[in-house]
């Protein structure tokens, strides 16, 4: 039988599929997760691919109901209902993917030169000798002369590492790799190729980790992990409250950043196999409160008006002052702050994206369980914090849970049927963020909700538990005899205060700079949950504007590129102080307008507010004032 070879881009999969096989079988042969509700048989229109090249079968009457024009003349088609006839190149767009590999892939590669703060030197000593008595550090120090030019005295060798040095020569036969940071030796170890870095963004619920050559700015290792700090606290509020009850959970909090860091550190390090202490050097980013936690700062003026941070610029402090275990004289970096809600995580973000060069009106957003948005107008940038809560992480709903094998990612409502995928394609057991959202764009567009949120009770999946209306995503005898899956009345409003929470934000943006929703040229979406969620659906409960689906781009983890940018350039440092510098912060809040907004903003579907009013957008076009 005729094979041809398939090429799927930016996943990186290729290989040899039969001329029997849809371009949907050959992705799930090779290992490419496409998005399917409706088990490849054309109705659902979520498996959208681009080929890019090659021969393939002709349009079908399904995909041209369910592509645009424009997507037909990109050379858009369902997987699912495309065949191909000889070799094809294929561009999955993110929207496409399932949460895990969107999440593998959707991300800002950023080309930027390698000029990091600190600079590894290659140095040979001869050994000491009854003709040759001179001192361990100085005999170090004339070769980094000698060798590289580098003029210093002892005094510039960090103390612990002039504790550790005589052995360490001898042990590495008198030729080392010694670190420099300005007029400073920060590690000393034995020669090796590379000189390692670590970039850490700290969120509230998530720390993601990256282990980069300095040298060269490639990334060795990557890898997330969970805040432990979440035990503590679901939110940064209910974190300051406890460390300013008690000077010993203060401690406590600390602690468990610190912990987290280092063990993420230890493992990055074991994949590459190398050791935490031979990282010569961290940058940390996170929002102002996971800044001051990890530092250990007092936090309770960031709770009182006006919310004001302990301090805002950038800092270089020694990573073991905070009990960072990585080389002994080794400093961790901390981005500038903005404000009392908008932190280094903010900053990295902004630097990343490079929305501070883009003309016209961008906007961008960090969505996590504290939403930073930032609106650019010709460079000139304001930003907000919108505290959008862990409703979308799957916290406070009835069967949420985090994006794990198990989870509903993707679901549709067909008549009386639900069709759903699970990430893993493992059995049903709760719903994560991008469910969610989902959940409540097809709950809307099916009339089960109403604009202002209310669930009705005529259609045959509506129920009513403990005196609560509920929609049955998963019935009983559908989940093989378990527990059923619903999404609840209460459910609904938790994500209502969310998502409102954000479109107040950018709205909120939009007033102080006296524009329309219609002039925002480009939508950037950042953060781990943005990274995976359907932009469809988010425009269709009023989360994100009502814009064209191609002027929104999702970029994955930017905080986390904006650290790694950090950590290899000493000029990204500079521009990140210069952008916190530069961006002008609104209190939320504080606005004149802000409850009648964010009452507005807790409607469902797609709507414009002017002037305080909601102008709502139907589907095809219509529109009518409320």
């Amino acid at each position: 039988m005729t094979e041809n070879h398939i090429d799927f881009e930016p996943v990186g999969r290729r290989g040899q599929c039969t001329a029997k096989q849809s371009l949907l079988e050959c992705a799930h042969q090779l290992g490419v997760e496409l998005v399917s509700l409706c088990g490849g048989k054309g109705t659902c229109g979520r498996c959208k691919v681009q080929v890019l090249s090659g021969k393939h079968t002709q349009l079908t009457s399904d995909e041209r109901e369910a592509l645009s024009p424009s997507e037909l003349e990109q050379g858009y088609r369902l997987a699912c209902q495309t065949y191909p006839l000889e070799d094809c190149k294929v561009h999955i767009p993110t929207e496409s993917l399932t949460a895990p590999q969107r999440t593998q892939v959707d991300g800002l590669e950023v080309n930027i030169r390698p000029d990091p703060a600190v600079i590894s030197y290659h140095v040979e000593m001869d050994s000491p000798s009854l003709e040759d008595h001179e001192a361990d550090a100085e005999r170090l120090l004339q070769a980094l002369h000698r060798e590289h030019h580098i003029n210093l005295n002892p005094s510039a060798i960090d103390m612990k590492l002039l504790q550790q040095l005589s052995p360490v020569l001898r042990h590495s036969k008198w030729q080392a790799q010694v670190s420099v940071k300005g007029n400073e030796v920060v590690a000393i170890g034995p020669r090796r190729e590379r000189s390692l870095g670590l970039a850490i963004d700290l969120g509230t619920t998530k720390i993601a980790g990256y282990l980069p050559d300095l040298s060269t700015g490639q990334v060795l290792a990557s890898k997330g992990a969970m805040n432990p700090q979440i035990a503590c606290g679901e939110d940064v509020i209910s974190r300051i409250a406890l460390a300013i009850g008690s000077i010993k959970e203060a401690g406590r909090l600390q602690k468990l950043a610190v912990t987290a860091v280092n063990q993420l550190a230890r493992e990055l390090c074991a994949e590459v196999g190398v050791k935490a202490q031979d990282i010569v050097e961290a940058v940390v980013v996170g929002n102002t409160a996971m800044h001051h936690l990890l530092l250990g700062l007092p936090v309770e003026q960031l709770a009182l008006s006006p919310y004001v941070p302990a301090v805002k610029g950038a800092l270089d402090i020694k990573a073991r002052d905070i009990g960072l275990k990585v080389a002994p004289g080794g400093y961790v970096h901390l981005l500038p702050n903005i404000a009392g809600f908008v932190g280094a995580d903010h900053v990295a973000m902004l630097l990343a994206t490079k929305i501070s060069q883009k003309k016209g009106v961008v906007l961008a957003l960090d969505i996590g369980t504290n939403t930073e948005v930032c609106l650019s107008c010709d460079s000139n940038m304001t930003s907000v914090s919108c505290a959008s809560g862990p409703a979308f992480e799957g916290a406070h709903i009835k069967h949420g849970m985090r994006a794990a094998d198990g989870a509903i990612e993707h679901m549709q409502i067909v008549g009386d049927r639900v069709n759903y995928q699970t990430i893993g394609g493992t059995p049903p057991v709760g719903i994560c963020g991008s469910g969610i959202i989902d959940v409540m764009a097809e709950l809307y567009l099916n009339r089960v909700l109403g604009d202002n949120g209310r669930m009705g009770a005529d259609h045959q999946r509506v129920r009513t538990r403990q005196g609560e209306l509920e929609f049955v995503l998963v019935s009983e005898e559908e989940n093989s005899g378990g527990v059923a899956i619903t999404i609840t009345q209460k459910d609904i409003r938790e994500l209502q205060l969310a998502k409102g929470a954000i479109r107040t934000g950018i709205q909120v943006l939009l007033d102080a700079n006296s524009r329309s929703e219609e002039e925002i040229k480009e939508v950037i979406i950042a953060g781990a949950f943005g990274s995976y969620i359907d932009v469809a659906s988010a425009v269709t409960i009023g989360m994100l504007p009502s814009l064209p689906l191609n002027r929104f781009k999702q970029v994955g983890n930017a905080a986390g590129t904006g650290a790694k940018m950090a950590l290899i350039s000493k000029d990204a440092r500079g521009e990140a102080q210069d952008i916190a510098e530069g961006v002008k912060y609104i209190e939320l809040a504080a606005t004149s307008q802000f409850a009648l907004t964010f009452a507005q903003a807790n409607y469902l579907g797609r709507y414009r507010i002017m002037r305080g009013k909601r102008e709502v957008i139907s589907i095809d076009g219509n529109q009518a004032i409320k």
